[in-house]
Protein backbone atom coordinates (compact mmCIF):
# COMPACT_ATOMS: atom_id res chain seq x y z
CA UNK A 1 0.00 0.00 0.00
CA UNK A 2 2.99 2.32 0.52
CA UNK A 3 3.34 2.55 -3.27
CA UNK A 4 0.08 4.54 -3.29
CA UNK A 5 1.49 7.28 -1.09
CA UNK A 6 1.70 10.73 -2.71
CA UNK A 7 3.94 13.43 -1.27
CA UNK A 8 2.07 16.73 -1.04
CA UNK A 9 4.84 18.75 0.62
CA UNK A 10 8.45 18.04 1.64
CA UNK A 11 11.18 19.86 3.55
CA UNK A 12 8.78 20.63 6.40
CA UNK A 13 9.77 21.26 10.03
CA UNK A 14 8.15 18.45 12.04
CA UNK A 15 4.67 18.63 10.46
CA UNK A 16 1.59 17.66 12.49
CA UNK A 17 -2.12 18.45 12.88
CA UNK A 18 -3.43 18.15 9.28
CA UNK A 19 -6.95 19.45 8.60
CA UNK A 20 -8.50 18.50 5.24
CA UNK A 21 -10.43 21.42 3.74
CA UNK A 22 -13.33 21.23 1.29
CA UNK A 23 -11.38 23.05 -1.45
CA UNK A 24 -8.80 20.25 -1.53
CA UNK A 25 -6.19 22.09 0.49
CA UNK A 26 -4.70 20.82 3.73
CA UNK A 27 -3.81 23.10 6.64
CA UNK A 28 -1.22 21.78 9.08
CA UNK A 29 1.43 22.91 11.55
CA UNK A 30 5.21 22.80 11.63
CA UNK A 31 6.36 22.41 15.22
CA UNK A 32 10.01 23.35 14.94
CA UNK A 33 9.35 26.60 13.08
CA UNK A 34 6.19 27.64 14.92
CA UNK A 35 4.20 27.77 11.68
CA UNK A 36 0.67 27.12 10.57
CA UNK A 37 0.98 26.18 6.91
CA UNK A 38 -1.17 25.24 3.93
CA UNK A 39 -0.79 23.12 0.82
CA UNK A 40 -3.43 23.91 -1.80
CA UNK A 41 -5.04 21.44 -4.21
CA UNK A 42 -2.43 22.26 -6.86
CA UNK A 43 0.48 21.59 -4.47
CA UNK A 44 1.29 25.21 -3.67
CA UNK A 45 2.79 25.78 -0.22
CA UNK A 46 2.19 28.87 1.91
CA UNK A 47 2.54 29.96 5.54
CA UNK A 48 -0.48 31.39 7.36
CA UNK A 49 0.29 34.41 9.49
CA UNK A 50 3.22 34.95 11.84
CA UNK A 51 5.05 32.04 13.43
CA UNK A 52 5.20 31.53 17.16
CA UNK A 53 5.40 29.00 19.98
CA UNK A 54 4.97 25.30 19.29
CA UNK A 55 1.79 24.73 17.26
CA UNK A 56 0.56 21.15 17.59
CA UNK A 57 -2.99 19.77 17.14
CA UNK A 58 -5.43 21.69 14.94
CA UNK A 59 -9.21 21.39 14.39
CA UNK A 60 -12.03 23.28 12.69
CA UNK A 61 -14.54 24.86 15.08
CA UNK A 62 -18.26 25.62 14.71
CA UNK A 63 -17.50 29.24 13.78
CA UNK A 64 -15.41 28.32 10.73
CA UNK A 65 -12.20 29.19 12.56
CA UNK A 66 -9.37 26.83 13.45
CA UNK A 67 -8.46 25.94 17.02
CA UNK A 68 -4.84 25.26 17.83
CA UNK A 69 -3.04 23.44 20.63
CA UNK A 70 0.18 25.37 21.24
CA UNK A 71 2.80 23.55 23.33
CA UNK A 72 4.63 26.79 24.08
CA UNK A 73 7.74 26.04 22.05
CA UNK A 74 10.64 23.59 22.26
CA UNK A 75 14.41 23.69 22.00
CA UNK A 76 15.89 21.96 18.94
CA UNK A 77 19.48 20.85 19.16
CA UNK A 78 21.62 20.44 16.00
CA UNK A 79 20.99 17.08 14.41
CA UNK A 80 17.69 16.52 16.26
CA UNK A 81 14.43 16.80 14.35
CA UNK A 82 12.33 16.62 17.55
CA UNK A 83 12.29 19.00 20.50
CA UNK A 84 14.72 18.39 23.36
CA UNK A 85 12.91 20.34 26.06
CA UNK A 86 11.29 23.78 26.48
CA UNK A 87 12.46 26.69 24.36
CA UNK A 88 14.28 29.54 26.09
CA UNK A 89 11.19 31.74 25.88
CA UNK A 90 8.77 29.02 27.01
CA UNK A 91 6.10 30.36 29.38
CA UNK A 92 3.49 27.62 29.28
CA UNK A 93 1.16 26.38 26.58
CA UNK A 94 -2.16 27.66 25.29
CA UNK A 95 -5.24 27.08 23.18
CA UNK A 96 -5.50 29.57 20.33
CA UNK A 97 -8.11 30.57 17.75
CA UNK A 98 -6.66 30.82 14.24
CA UNK A 99 -8.11 32.55 11.18
CA UNK A 100 -7.81 29.97 8.34
CA UNK A 101 -7.29 32.73 5.75
CA UNK A 102 -4.89 35.16 7.43
CA UNK A 103 -3.42 32.90 10.11
CA UNK A 104 -4.06 35.54 12.80
CA UNK A 105 -4.03 33.95 16.26
CA UNK A 106 -5.86 34.78 19.49
CA UNK A 107 -5.11 33.04 22.79
CA UNK A 108 -8.32 31.85 24.47
CA UNK A 109 -6.93 29.61 27.25
CA UNK A 110 -3.56 29.44 28.98
CA UNK A 111 -4.60 27.85 32.27
CA UNK A 112 -7.30 25.74 33.93
CA UNK A 113 -8.39 26.53 37.50
CA UNK A 114 -5.27 28.63 37.93
CA UNK A 115 -2.92 25.88 36.75
CA UNK A 116 -0.91 26.73 33.65
CA UNK A 117 -1.37 24.56 30.59
CA UNK A 118 1.99 22.91 29.96
CA UNK A 119 1.93 21.56 26.39
CA UNK A 120 -1.52 21.23 24.75
CA UNK A 121 -1.20 18.60 22.06
CA UNK A 122 -4.34 17.40 20.24
CA UNK A 123 -7.97 18.48 19.92
CA UNK A 124 -11.38 17.25 18.76
CA UNK A 125 -14.79 18.99 18.68
CA UNK A 126 -18.02 17.29 19.66
CA UNK A 127 -21.33 17.92 17.87
CA UNK A 128 -22.37 20.37 20.60
CA UNK A 129 -19.50 22.70 19.74
CA UNK A 130 -17.25 22.06 22.72
CA UNK A 131 -13.82 20.52 22.36
CA UNK A 132 -11.69 17.96 24.16
CA UNK A 133 -7.94 18.40 24.20
CA UNK A 134 -4.92 16.68 25.65
CA UNK A 135 -1.99 18.29 27.43
CA UNK A 136 1.11 16.16 26.93
CA UNK A 137 3.10 17.91 29.65
CA UNK A 138 6.49 19.47 28.98
CA UNK A 139 9.50 17.16 29.02
CA UNK A 140 12.87 18.29 30.36
CA UNK A 141 16.23 16.57 30.72
CA UNK A 142 15.67 15.32 34.27
CA UNK A 143 11.92 15.50 34.82
CA UNK A 144 8.57 16.10 33.15
CA UNK A 145 5.13 17.55 33.84
CA UNK A 146 2.08 15.41 34.33
CA UNK A 147 -0.32 15.40 31.40
CA UNK A 148 -4.08 15.74 31.41
CA UNK A 149 -7.37 15.69 29.50
CA UNK A 150 -9.63 18.76 29.27
CA UNK A 151 -12.95 20.00 27.87
CA UNK A 152 -13.55 23.61 26.84
CA UNK A 153 -15.83 25.96 24.93
CA UNK A 154 -14.49 27.84 21.89
CA UNK A 155 -15.73 31.25 23.09
CA UNK A 156 -13.34 31.18 26.04
CA UNK A 157 -16.14 30.88 28.61
CA UNK A 158 -15.35 27.50 30.15
CA UNK A 159 -12.51 25.03 30.58
CA UNK A 160 -12.43 22.05 32.94
CA UNK A 161 -10.09 19.23 33.80
CA UNK A 162 -11.46 15.75 33.09
CA UNK A 163 -8.55 13.42 33.85
CA UNK A 164 -5.33 14.14 35.70
CA UNK A 165 -2.62 13.06 36.04
CA UNK A 166 -1.86 11.15 32.87
CA UNK A 167 1.62 10.19 31.75
CA UNK A 168 1.78 11.48 28.17
CA UNK A 169 -1.69 11.91 26.61
CA UNK A 170 -1.43 12.70 22.92
CA UNK A 171 -4.00 11.85 20.23
CA UNK A 172 -7.69 12.33 21.02
CA UNK A 173 -10.84 11.37 19.11
CA UNK A 174 -14.55 10.61 19.50
CA UNK A 175 -16.47 7.47 18.57
CA UNK A 176 -19.18 7.96 15.91
CA UNK A 177 -21.93 8.02 18.58
CA UNK A 178 -19.83 10.35 20.77
CA UNK A 179 -20.29 8.09 23.77
CA UNK A 180 -16.59 7.21 23.94
CA UNK A 181 -13.52 9.42 23.89
CA UNK A 182 -10.22 7.83 22.88
CA UNK A 183 -6.82 9.05 24.05
CA UNK A 184 -3.48 7.67 22.85
CA UNK A 185 -0.67 7.77 25.42
CA UNK A 186 2.75 8.24 23.85
CA UNK A 187 5.28 6.71 26.21
CA UNK A 188 3.24 3.65 27.21
CA UNK A 189 1.89 3.06 23.67
CA UNK A 190 -1.50 2.54 25.30
CA UNK A 191 -4.94 3.44 23.95
CA UNK A 192 -7.37 4.66 26.61
CA UNK A 193 -11.16 4.87 26.35
CA UNK A 194 -13.26 7.27 28.42
CA UNK A 195 -17.01 6.66 28.63
CA UNK A 196 -19.01 9.89 28.23
CA UNK A 197 -22.34 10.43 29.97
CA UNK A 198 -22.79 14.01 28.71
CA UNK A 199 -20.66 16.55 26.83
CA UNK A 200 -17.53 17.07 28.88
CA UNK A 201 -18.60 14.55 31.55
CA UNK A 202 -16.88 11.17 31.85
CA UNK A 203 -17.98 8.08 33.75
CA UNK A 204 -14.76 7.23 35.52
CA UNK A 205 -13.63 3.64 35.60
CA UNK A 206 -12.74 2.40 39.06
CA UNK A 207 -9.58 0.82 40.45
CA UNK A 208 -6.99 0.17 39.08
CA UNK A 209 -7.43 2.97 36.52
CA UNK A 210 -5.03 5.81 37.44
CA UNK A 211 -7.27 8.55 36.02
CA UNK A 212 -10.67 7.10 35.14
CA UNK A 213 -10.03 5.74 31.65
CA UNK A 214 -10.37 2.16 30.47
CA UNK A 215 -7.21 0.54 29.15
CA UNK A 216 -8.34 -0.50 25.67
CA UNK A 217 -5.17 -1.64 23.92
CA UNK A 218 -1.40 -1.61 24.03
CA UNK A 219 1.46 -2.97 21.94
CA UNK A 220 3.85 -5.79 22.78
CA UNK A 221 6.80 -4.23 20.98
CA UNK A 222 8.76 -1.05 21.60
CA UNK A 223 6.86 1.83 20.02
CA UNK A 224 5.25 5.15 20.85
CA UNK A 225 1.74 6.39 20.04
CA UNK A 226 1.13 9.87 18.66
CA UNK A 227 -2.15 11.14 17.20
CA UNK A 228 -5.24 9.24 16.07
CA UNK A 229 -8.27 9.42 13.79
CA UNK A 230 -11.51 7.45 13.87
CA UNK A 231 -12.95 5.56 10.91
CA UNK A 232 -16.67 5.75 10.06
CA UNK A 233 -16.90 2.13 11.24
CA UNK A 234 -15.71 3.17 14.70
CA UNK A 235 -12.20 1.72 14.38
CA UNK A 236 -9.38 3.87 15.75
CA UNK A 237 -6.31 4.55 13.57
CA UNK A 238 -3.31 5.39 15.75
CA UNK A 239 -0.03 6.72 14.38
CA UNK A 240 2.68 4.46 15.74
CA UNK A 241 6.21 5.79 15.95
CA UNK A 242 9.45 3.77 15.93
CA UNK A 243 7.71 0.87 14.16
CA UNK A 244 6.56 3.32 11.48
CA UNK A 245 2.95 2.31 10.97
CA UNK A 246 -0.68 3.28 11.35
CA UNK A 247 -2.16 0.74 13.77
CA UNK A 248 -5.94 0.36 13.47
CA UNK A 249 -7.79 -0.91 16.54
CA UNK A 250 -11.39 -2.09 16.81
CA UNK A 251 -13.47 -0.53 19.61
CA UNK A 252 -12.85 -3.69 21.66
CA UNK A 253 -9.07 -3.26 21.37
CA UNK A 254 -8.32 -5.85 18.69
CA UNK A 255 -5.78 -4.89 16.01
CA UNK A 256 -7.71 -4.71 12.73
CA UNK A 257 -4.80 -3.83 10.47
CA UNK A 258 -1.36 -2.27 10.41
CA UNK A 259 -0.44 0.02 7.53
CA UNK A 260 3.31 0.46 7.02
CA UNK A 261 4.64 3.98 6.51
CA UNK A 262 7.88 5.04 4.78
CA UNK A 263 9.07 6.79 7.96
CA UNK A 264 9.76 5.79 11.56
CA UNK A 265 7.74 8.77 12.82
CA UNK A 266 4.25 9.01 11.34
CA UNK A 267 2.66 11.45 13.78
CA UNK A 268 -0.81 12.53 12.61
CA UNK A 269 -3.58 11.24 10.36
CA UNK A 270 -6.84 12.78 9.18
CA UNK A 271 -9.40 11.83 6.55
CA UNK A 272 -10.84 13.84 3.68
CA UNK A 273 -11.87 13.74 0.05
CA UNK A 274 -15.40 13.41 -1.35
CA UNK A 275 -15.76 9.85 -0.04
CA UNK A 276 -13.65 10.36 3.11
CA UNK A 277 -11.27 7.65 1.88
CA UNK A 278 -8.18 9.80 1.49
CA UNK A 279 -5.84 9.69 4.46
CA UNK A 280 -3.55 12.68 5.01
CA UNK A 281 -0.56 11.72 7.12
CA UNK A 282 2.38 13.67 8.53
CA UNK A 283 5.77 11.95 8.36
CA UNK A 284 7.73 14.00 10.84
CA UNK A 285 11.23 12.54 10.64
CA UNK A 286 11.19 12.98 6.85
CA UNK A 287 9.38 16.31 7.12
CA UNK A 288 6.61 15.42 4.68
CA UNK A 289 2.85 15.68 4.32
CA UNK A 290 1.54 12.75 2.30
CA UNK A 291 -1.80 11.39 1.08
CA UNK A 292 -2.95 7.87 0.30
CA UNK A 293 -6.19 5.97 -0.38
CA UNK A 294 -7.61 4.39 2.77
CA UNK A 295 -9.41 1.01 2.78
CA UNK A 296 -12.37 2.35 4.81
CA UNK A 297 -14.01 5.78 4.97
CA UNK A 298 -12.90 8.01 7.79
CA UNK A 299 -15.39 9.56 10.17
CA UNK A 300 -16.31 13.07 9.02
CA UNK A 301 -15.39 15.39 11.86
CA UNK A 302 -17.90 17.85 13.27
CA UNK A 303 -17.65 21.19 11.47
CA UNK A 304 -15.23 19.74 8.90
CA UNK A 305 -15.16 22.31 6.12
Amino acid sequence: MSNDIRTLAAGLGFPEGPVAMRDGSVIFVELNSGRVSRVDAAGGYSVLGPAGGGPNGLAMGPDGLLYLCNNGGSHYEPGHFAGQGPSKDYNGGSIERVDPVTGARTVIYHDCDGNKLAAPNDIVFDRHGGFYFTDLGKRRKRDRDHGGLYYAQPDGSSIKELAYPMLSPNGVGLSPDEQTLYVADTETARLWAFDLVAPGVIRKAGFPSPHGGRSLATMGELCRFDSLAVEASGNIAVTTMLTGAITVFAPDGRVVRSVAMPDTHPTNICFGGPDMQTAYITLSRKGELVAMPWPEPGLRLNFQD
